[in-house]
């Protein structure tokens, strides 16, 4: 007998303290509506890591189904200018930690998916923009060693704030050091999907690596930030054949289909940079 199909909700970017308000409180309803076997939520989930922010968040989540995994963006840090400078020196991840759980990788597996997370935001970097992402070779073989104990026949799944490499076209970048060598590993290792934030735009493309068969899934916001794209979030389905992806973005009162993808399930690339991937649904503005 064949395993039920698998779903989870993946949001990011909720930014509270500039969220979307009518968009936070409709996600609501149609995330529970779903009926998610996970919800993840993939960073940036306040505006200046305020503590205010903070409890918003987490009251938010606490309305949303569980099982839960959160990480961590580069906005869920102390951020407000340089009276905060200190704490986000020495205790960069305490408000959030108090609030949404752990800033370090966590994980969630069952028969049909395993999950793991890794933090690619940074308190400081060795450069002017620490907005940008990082990715360190422990972290990468601490998410390897995890996927690696998942069921033969279950997805393989790395969730993280920063895309790993840049999406194509995208509206901004995410310059991810180490996120190259990463991208590479995560491939190597059979990984299905690589889901992120930051963008601010919903896509779905393959790495170019192996063998083209390890996705990079972005959300979009669900805050007032957006970058072209309406406020959405992704709902993420997969039985034994295909894994489907659906953007859902906010119009006027509820959540509609906006972009939809479908990845085989046991991808058979057909050339050097093609792995099936098909945009099943137009593009609706």
């Amino acid at each position: 007998m064949s395993a039920p199909p698998f779903k989870l909700v993946q949001v990011s970017d909720v930014h509270f303290g500039g969220e979307h308000r009518e968009a936070v409180e409709a996600a609501v309803e149609r995330i529970h509506a779903e009926q998610p076997d996970l919800v993840i939520g993939a960073g940036d989930l306040t505006k200046d890591g305020a503590l205010s922010e903070f409890a918003a968040a987490q009251a938010w989540f606490a309305r949303l189904p569980q099982p839960q995994l959160i990480t961590p963006g580069n906005h869920d840090l102390p951020y407000k200018g340089p009276a905060e400078i200190l704490e986000r020196l020495a205790t960069p991840w305490r408000r959030y930690q108090a609030r949404l759980g752990p800033a370090r990788g966590v994980s969630w597996r069952d028969p049909r998916a395993t999950v793991a997370t890794l933090n690619s935001a940074r308190a400081v970097q060795v450069r002017l923009n620490w907005s940008k992402g990082a990715v360190s070779g422990r972290q990468v073989r601490e998410v390897c060693a995890v996927l690696g104990q998942a069921e033969p026949q279950a997805l393989k799944i790395v969730a993280c704030h920063h895309p790993l490499i840049e999406m194509i076209g995208g509206p901004m970048t995410a310059r991810v050091r180490g996120g190259t060598a990463a991208a590479q590993a995560f491939a190597q290792a059979g990984v299905d999907l690589v889901l992120t934030g930051h963008i601010h735009v919903p896509f779905v493309h393959p790495y170019p690596f192996r063998d083209g068969c390890t996705q990079a899934v972005g959300s979009g916001t669900l805050s007032v930030r957006t970058r072209g794209a309406p406020p959405s979030f992704n709902v993420i389905e997969a039985d034994a054949v295909d894994i489907r992806i659906t953007a859902l973005a906010f119009e006027r009162t509820r959540f509609v289909v906006w972009r939809t993808w479908s990845v085989p399930r046991r991808c058979l690339p057909k050339g050097p940079n093609e792995n099936g991937a098909t945009e099943v649904a137009p593009l609706k503005v």
